[in-house]
Formats: structure tokens, sequence, C-alpha cells
């Protein structure tokens, strides 16, 4: 286990909560549409638990739709639609009786620009999902101590737990909202761009941070950065929209392996930067 990661099995008992653990994620021929315009087609893409996928691709391709369909932030928005099915550890997260809280319970977010509740504290933050959800902890100390462990800022924070998390800089703002997420202990992290308005430092901490999560929790990024997709990622899957089509997935398979030697040429012509 990596210096300064927790064990899951020491998490203060959380009543109500997921059992802890990774979980494997799969999409089976997923569709998205805003309206009656196709925005992405057939999906198929298995994340394995434990695992770190990231999904690549230029603007406007749909990951980040296809991210948010993982875990219902796509119903969320007017107009929107889907179809296929969207499994975790074989259970569909859309299934009638359902509901989308219990499913961004275990499958927690991590947006592009840091969200922490500005005038909260930093503990509060910390502990906000477990009060938005409705969970009992019976040790919320430790449970602050070993989120902002996990997320790799409890030695910068721990003698400031009750200063304001709006008052922390960028980058222990995006670690803030990681540490959120991972207080409810989910399944899977998904995260969208989390280090694009980062810079250098932060986001190598970011990415420790992602590498110390390995194998404790399944993780699905959204990254332009190719390097960081090379670092980071066990397994990649490449999105594409051509000219006025629904995005898709071109190719998918292990990091290294689509790195040196992609099956399709689209997919060599995107990692060497000839677009995008």
């Amino acid at each position: 286990m990596p210096s300064g990661s927790v064990a899951l099995s020491a998490r203060p008992e959380i009543i109500g909560g997921p059992p802890p653990g990774a979980a494997t994620l799969e999409a089976r021929d997923a569709c998205a549409w805003f309206g009656d315009r196709l925005v992405l087609e057939g999906v198929d893409l298995v994340m394995p638990k434990g695992k770190v996928t990231a999904l690549i691709g230029p603007s406007g391709c749909g990951k980040s739709t296809f991210l948010r369909l993982l875990n219902r932030m796509h119903e969320l928005i007017p107009g929107a639609a889907l179809d296929g099915e969207i499994l975790l550890d074989g259970n569909d997260i859309y299934a009638v009786g359902t509901r989308a809280q219990q499913v961004r319970m275990r499958i927690g977010m991590v947006f592009q620009k840091p969200n922490p509740f500005p005038a909260m504290s930093i503990r509060e933050n910390v502990l906000a999902g477990l009060k938005l959800a409705r969970l009992k902890c019976d040790d919320k100390d430790t449970l602050v101590e070993q989120s902002l462990l996990r997320a790799g800022l409890w030695k910068e924070v721990r003698d400031r737990l009750d200063s304001p998390g709006g008052a922390l800089s960028g980058g222990q703002q995006q670690r803030l909202c990681i540490a959120r997420s991972l207080a409810v202990y989910p399944n899977v992290l998904l995260m969208d761009e989390p280090c694009s308005a980062l810079d250098p430092t932060s986001t190598r901490r970011v990415e420790e941070t992602i590498d110390e999560l390995r194998g404790e929790v399944t993780v699905v990024i959204v990254t332009h950065n190719m390097q960081q997709a090379h670092r980071v990622s066990d397994l990649c899957a490449f999105f594409l929209a051509e000219e006025n089509q629904p995005g898709f997935v071109v190719e998918q398979g292990d990091t290294l392996e689509m790195f040196s030697s992609p099956r399709d040429p689209r997919t060599l012509d995107y990692v060497e930067g000839r677009f995008g």
C-alpha cells in the first residue's frame, strides 16, 4: 500500500453507506441525446475494478457526456435522454426503483473546476456528502482524517480544519473535493478533467492521489493531456466525433499498447498530436 494511504478495512462505520471497495463499471451500447440530437452512439466499455481508465479524444466527442451517464448526472439536463445499460458490478444503475442519490453515493464525481462549499469549513466540506445522503458515521474525526489522507491533503490542513474551504489554493480545493467524494467510500470515482485548471505542482499531487487510490477505488478520468493519460491510467478509450456525427469509441485497451502500437491509425494520429 502506498505511503499515506488508508486501508478500507480501517474505515469508521458509515451506516447506510456503500460497502467499501472498488467495483467494475460497464457501459453496454450506451447512447445519449440532447433533445433530438444524438451526441453519443453505441459505446461498449468495461472499466475494471480497481483500475484507472482514461477517456481521451478531442473536444466535443462525448467524453464528458459519457462520464455523466455513468452516475446519472446526464438526466439532470433538460431534454437529455439515453439508451443502453450502465452496470455497476452487473447491476443496472438506471433500473426502476434505483434512486439517483444511491447511485451517486456509490459513483462519486470530481469536476473540472474545484467546487468546495466556500463558506463551510474544511471539516464540514469533507462531511457534506454524509449530510446530504443522510448517512451516520460513528467517528467523524477519524473519517475526516482518513478522507483527507486519501486525497493527499491531510498534512497541509490538519491544523486548520475549521478554516473555510474556499480559502484554500485551487489545487488544495480540488483535493478537498476529492476528499469529500471519498468520505462516503464510493466504489467508483469519476474525474472530469480534474487538473485542467491547476498548476504543475498541484497536478502532480492530484496524480499521486489517483495512483494511491488504484486498487481501492475504480477511477474513470477524462483528460486532454496525453502525457497525463499515459502516466496515470491502466486503460484508455479513445472517443471521436466525425463531422456532423455522434461521438463513438474508436479504440480501447491497455494504455501502454494504445500509445505505442494502436490498432487504428486515427488513434495514432491523435496520441501523436496530429489533430485534436
